[in-house]
């Protein structure tokens, strides 16, 4: 599993640190070929993923800024490279937290190019745990494009940071 940084080792982190209980129901936005829906299944969650372009049966075709998906129906959602490349960050975060039950964990990690604690808050998240893995990026990227495997697109210039991000949704009230 290499289709992000820090492969299936990073995924396995950021389940450790979200705590999830067994059985958690776990959406995977950008879940691409389906390798974290099989190691979250394997791993005894209730997992689904969606894509704009599925690679694998085990992961539905779906929009992560407008799933359809009933409100309040996971306990958490996990999203890795995906949430940048959607072209709204906002949106995205805004769709997480509509799709998660309260107390809900997201557990992200992606390319900002801003600060993204007030981005987080402006959804509805409590920022539980945030790491800055840039280096892992910066890696990963430069290998990709070595291969000749990174796909060109538009990255906005200024300064990039990958982050590994670990928050609560927040209840209407504020409270947790």
């Amino acid at each position: 599993m290499q289709s992000h940084p820090g492969g299936e080792a990073h995924t396995r982190r950021m389940l450790e640190l979200a705590a999830l209980p067994p059985g958690a129901r776990v959406l995977d936005l950008g879940a691409g070929a389906g390798e974290t829906v099989a190691l979250l299944r394997a791993l005894g969650c209730e997992a689904r993923g969606i894509d704009l372009a599925p690679r694998s049966p085990l992961v539905e075709r779906g929009d992560l800024l407008r799933t359809g998906l009933p409100a309040g129906s996971f306990d958490a959602v996990l999203s890795q490279c995906a949430f940048f490349l959607s072209g709204d960050q906002p949106a995205a975060l805004r769709e997480a937290a509509r799709l998660l039950a309260p107390g809900g964990r997201l557990l992200l990690s992606d390319l900002f190019f801003e600060d993204p604690v007030p981005l987080l808050k402006q959804a509805g998240f409590r920022l539980l745990r945030s790491e800055d893995l840039t280096p892992l990026w910066r890696d990963y990227y430069l290998e990709a494009l070595w291969r000749e495997e990174a796909p060109c697109c538009e990255i906005p210039r200024g300064k990039c940071s990958y982050r590994l991000l670990i928050a609560r949704k927040e209840e209407q009230n504020g409270s947790l």
